[in-house]
């Protein structure tokens, strides 16, 4: 019993958005014939580890505010279903911090020399892990403040695919932000559709999100943009870097996300967001994959 509550508060379903940001990562390296599978693997354990961290620290946090509870539309989770102890879900955060810690350094020393850039990316690194525990613990918890899809932005998308590739290019190219950028609008539009789900009790708990800020409707505005401009930002870069018409494979992507668009549109009653949330979290793995497989099958 208390195995599968533990599998639960790890959130699996999470996953694939960390995974996607390595993979986008790893073929922009690719594609400059600079892929290192050694520096892939640990940039990947690393950002799993990361988003089990935070996964454990969001169940914690929005646990002790008592922002989980009863009103909640979303899965019952770990520690407001008492199933692990406060004491527990400390212990894990504590043990995942350490673990990711662990994999980051062992990915810098694999990758870099003991210099200035080492330790600049060391320090990313310990901002990393800093912003997954405060995204819901805390009284500055960002996450509450409405900074939570900013924060989303930055780390799945820049930091996790820019810092992917750098690790194994060694340089950085302003071209590369397109598909960094794609990824972090991505993910960000799964925190939304989220955010929307649970945007009335969230109000009512003081958790300040965007659609808090921004009200249902706009957000799925809001949530148009974040899911329509990376399919036309992915295909931009390849077009341009690649130069072929392999740009079309996003076609694919881009006919889900536009097929959710329109349920979301469409949904009156937020619980059946819920559904949606797998759907969208897998469209944006397979996104990263067809962005490799655009790379490498050029037309």
């Amino acid at each position: 019993m208390k195995l599968k509550a533990w599998f639960s508060a790890l959130r699996l379903r999470t996953l694939p958005l960390a995974v996607s940001c390595v993979i986008t990562g790893a073929g922009i390296a690719w594609q400059q014939d600079m892929l290192n599978w050694e520096i892939t693997s640990l940039a990947l354990c690393t950002t799993i580890f990361l988003q089990i961290l935070s996964n454990l620290a969001n169940d914690f946090g929005d646990g002790v505010k008592g922002t989980d509870n009863d009103a909640r539309i979303g899965p019952t989770r770990a520690l407001q279903s008492g199933a692990i102890s406060q004491s527990e879900m400390k212990l894990g955060i504590y043990v995942s911090a350490l673990i990711s810690f662990t994999s980051g350094l062992w990915l810098l020393l694999a990758s870099l020399q003991f210099n200035w850039t080492f330790f600049i990316m060391l320090c990313i690194g310990l901002l990393s892990i800093g912003a997954a525990v405060k995204y819901t613990i805390g009284k500055s918890a960002f996450g509450y403040k409405g900074l939570g899809d900013l924060f989303v932005f930055l780390f799945f998308g820049p930091v996790g695919v820019l810092g992917t590739s750098f690790l194994q290019i060694g340089s950085f190219d302003w071209m590369h932000l397109l598909p960094a950028a794609s990824i972090g609008l991505l993910c960000t539009s799964v925190l939304n559709l989220n955010n929307m789900r649970d945007h009335k009790n969230d109000k009512n708990s003081n958790k300040n999100t965007m659609v808090v800020y921004m009200g249902y409707r706009n957000a799925k505005h809001y949530h148009a943009a974040l899911t329509i401009l990376p399919m036309l930002l992915f295909g931009t870069y390849v077009q341009i870097t690649a130069n072929s018409l392999s740009w079309t494979y996003f076609s694919i992507p881009f006919f889900v996300v536009l097929l959710v668009l329109i349920r979301i549109y469409r949904i009156q009653n937020e619980k059946l967001m819920d559904g949606y949330l797998k759907i969208l979290a897998l469209t944006t793995f397979f996104t990263s994959v067809i962005f490799i497989l655009s790379l490498v099958f050029t037309f």
